[in-house]
């Protein structure tokens, strides 16, 4: 569930040019596809590892490994084309997880780089609220370029209002790390198609950001009356090229701006939307989708078609054209099937349109995987990296008629669709609470108590233990239920890897809802129902939640083990980028949070017991959400809810957290400086020596003993 990709182009128009998607899909001549152009070879340059010469990175938004209905296969088993490749050719790791925040642009931008929110700064929601200078509120996006400030625009003036520090903001307030750079000064062309914050988000401000606020392209971005088109033009797409790539210099690309990259980053162009990629990816016309449609978006514009028409149809076809045409590495974002394409709204497991949605997808992956094969493209040379950015939690009854499975019988719902609350209403018709707050509304919503006071003042202690205490009726159980489930302060926030660099976005408290409700702020006086059924929306993502924070990873290519279905190792989004990186021989100019998935690759440098032992436990201590955390969060909800005599159970918790958050970062140090130095010599490396096996030991024993702390921590 996407909620809003692009912040001032419309829900409307994205829906509008899913539909015309499927139109055209519809009408295409089936079995043309975009591989009739002859396959330009990957830049000559390129210094991937051995027999890589190809990286394809695919995530999808929403989409399943696990069954959401016991009688309806699960998203996966509805794609056999792609389930069979990933485990008849490699690994599917079915215990992948998600960082917190669990949303689409947190969660795939840590998929991308490797860091969790808070050194990427979009640990807090899809669009958050953060504090101004003078003490206010104000509302911004995760979705933005890499190089977007946070900027608010007077819409009379044009001025700048507000924090305008970087969206993806480093811990110390600069520009995070970008996760193509790896590959380019590796002398290899990256090729974006709608993955998260690497392409242009939104019209404005990006595009004069990007091309500067004279250009024609910035006159286009800023016209009212061009928005379709420039969406079309310079949303979604991008090519960061190598400092020797001719694509950049034959298509007059831009300077690539990374302005806080460490090292620096000079000398280096991109080239941004359909506009500037179609000339060089597809030189005889427009781009095409794998059944020969020239790609479009619904109104008449030629390119991009909008993120809710990412489907297979689309996006792969994006995909093999510029790895056909020369740009090595691609990292592709696949829209939701549990949207309908047509509308936008919602279906429930096993609903016609879901199960045709799907049908589609894996079609389409045959055609992609059979172009690919017939231009060389394979599991010898390629890297296949293809996940989801978290799972989702589906809100409704039971589908009609009972027994029904999708496939066979379709299903309907009579009931279906989030419980939308309002946070401000029932607070003061319940608790009587009237100190004046927003909300970055989600269905972990975060509460931002005006003038930003401590964590200890009593008016956040007051919101915090009246929070605990609402209860509202679940429209769609028709029970009446707690409202709440977590609760985390900065504290906590901190222990979950969500303080940001930019001090404005850290909020009062999180609330980590129940997972039926989507909690927004609204009328305290309630005049409207303090709660609604949204039958459009009912799939909810956000919480902490088994069934939203556990995703799956697919791996396919050299070095990666052939074993199916892996239901054993837990691993986690952060864990992608450093796989990766062993696997391609290449090098990141930062330290990412996670870790090498030595469990899914072959040989035995990386099958060391020692080893793998303490990569496991460093994933229970770091991750947000494993043990440590999961552990913490139990905590910091009893001293958040507690009311006794001057707050000593709250601050004896609230302490002791602490003290275990600061031996936590220091032992997750050191464990890192230990399986970095074991991932940093690359598939060829030889046995650990005896030292290092040693101190892995000596580590794990020290990383479990933090874990049963943390498990028996007393609340006195």
């Amino acid at each position: 569930m996407r909620r809003t990709r692009s912040l001032r182009i419309s829900r409307k128009y994205a829906i509008l040019s899913a539909a015309a998607v499927v139109a055209t899909g519809v009408a295409g001549a089936a079995g043309q596809t975009v591989a009739s152009a002859s396959a330009s070879p990957s830049h000559s340059l390129c210094g991937l590892s051995g027999p890589i010469k190809h990286v394809i990175y695919l995530q999808f938004d929403n989409t399943h490994y696990t069954r959401d209905a016991a009688n309806v296969p699960s998203d996966l088993e509805q794609m056999p084309t792609l389930l069979h490749f990933l485990t008849g050719q490699g690994t599917v790791v079915t215990h992948e997880h998600t960082p917190l925040i669990a949303h689409t642009a947190n969660d795939i931008v840590t998929s991308e780089s490797g860091l969790y929110g808070d050194k990427q700064g979009l640990a807090i929601s899809n669009t958050y609220q953060y504090y101004t200078p003078d003490g206010t509120t104000d509302t911004a996006g995760s979705f933005a370029y890499w190089t977007d400030p946070i900027v608010d625009y007077n819409t009379a003036t044009g001025a700048p209002l507000g924090d305008s520090s970087p969206t993806v903001v480093s811990p110390v307030g600069g520009q995070a790390p970008a996760p193509w750079v790896s590959y380019t000064r590796a002398g290899c062309d990256f090729g974006s198609v709608a993955a998260a914050d690497t392409e242009l988000e939104n019209t404005t401000p990006d595009v004069p950001d990007v091309y500067g606020s004279n250009s024609a392209q910035a006159k286009e971005a800023e016209d009212p009356t061009q928005q379709a088109k420039a969406a079309a033009d310079f949303e979604g797409l991008s090519i960061h090229c190598a400092a020797t790539s001719a694509l950049c210099s034959t298509a007059n690309g831009v300077a690539d701006n990374l302005t806080d990259e460490p090292g620096g980053y000079f000398g280096y162009q991109a080239l941004f939307g359909n506009a500037a990629i179609q000339p060089v990816v597809s030189p005889s016309g427009p781009v095409r989708d794998l059944y020969g449609n020239v790609i479009n978006d619904g109104r008449g514009n030629i390119g991009f078609p909008g993120y809710n028409a990412m489907t297979g149809q689309n996006a792969l076809a994006y995909t093999l054209d510029m790895q056909l045409r020369g740009v090595p590495v691609t990292y592709t974002y696949l829209t939701d099937l549990h949207e309908d394409w047509a509308t936008g709204n919602a279906f429930g497991p096993g609903a016609s349109g879901y199960v045709a949605q799907a049908k589609a997808e894996d079609k389409a992956f045959g055609v992609f995987f059979a172009d690919l094969a017939a231009h060389g493209i394979t599991k010898q040379n390629t890297l296949f990296v293809v996940t989801a950015d978290e799972g989702d939690h589906f809100v409704g009854g039971a589908g009609s008629p009972a027994g029904c499975n999708g496939v066979k019988v379709p299903c309907t719902y009579s009931n279906i669709g989030e419980v939308d609350a309002n946070l401000n209403g029932l607070l003061a018709t319940q608790e009587g609470i009237t100190t004046p707050f927003d909300v970055s509304a989600d269905s972990a919503p975060a509460v931002y108590v005006h003038g930003q006071p401590a964590r200890t003042s009593a008016d956040v202690r007051a919101l915090e233990q009246a929070t605990a205490k609402l209860t509202t009726l679940d429209l769609a159980t028709g029970k009446t239920v707690q409202l709440t489930r977590y609760l985390a302060d900065p504290v906590e926030l901190k222990l979950l890897h969500m303080v940001t660099g930019d001090p404005g976005r850290t909020p009062s408290y999180v609330l980590f809802g129940n997972t039926d409700f989507w909690i927004n702020g609204g009328d305290p006086n309630c005049t409207t129902p303090c709660t609604v059924q949204n039958s459009a929306e009912a799939w909810n993502h956000g919480d902490v939640a088994p069934e939203i924070n556990t995703t799956w990873l697919g791996l396919v290519g050299p070095s990666v083990r052939t074993a199916g279905v892996d239901n054993t190792t837990w691993s986690e989004h952060a864990d992608i980028e450093p796989t990766i990186m062993a696997l391609t021989g290449l090098h990141s100019d930062y330290t990412p949070d996670g870790r090498v998935l030595a469990e899914a690759l072959t040989g035995q440098s990386w099958q060391n017991p020692s080893l793998l032992a303490l990569g496991r436990v460093y994933s229970q201590l770091d991750s947000s959400v494993g043990q440590f955390a999961l552990d913490t969060l139990t905590a910091s909800t009893q001293a958040l809810t507690s009311d006794t005599p001057g707050d000593a159970q709250y601050t004896s918790i609230e302490n002791q957290l602490i003290q275990l958050g600061a031996a936590r970062d220091a032992l997750v140090q050191q464990i890192r400086d230990v399986l970095d130095g074991q991932g940093m010599k690359g598939m060829n490396s030889v046995q650990p020596q005896p030292s290092l096996v040693a101190s892995a030991n000596n580590l794990t024993k020290a990383g479990e003993q933090l874990l049963t702390q943390v498990t028996h921590l007393s609340p006195s």
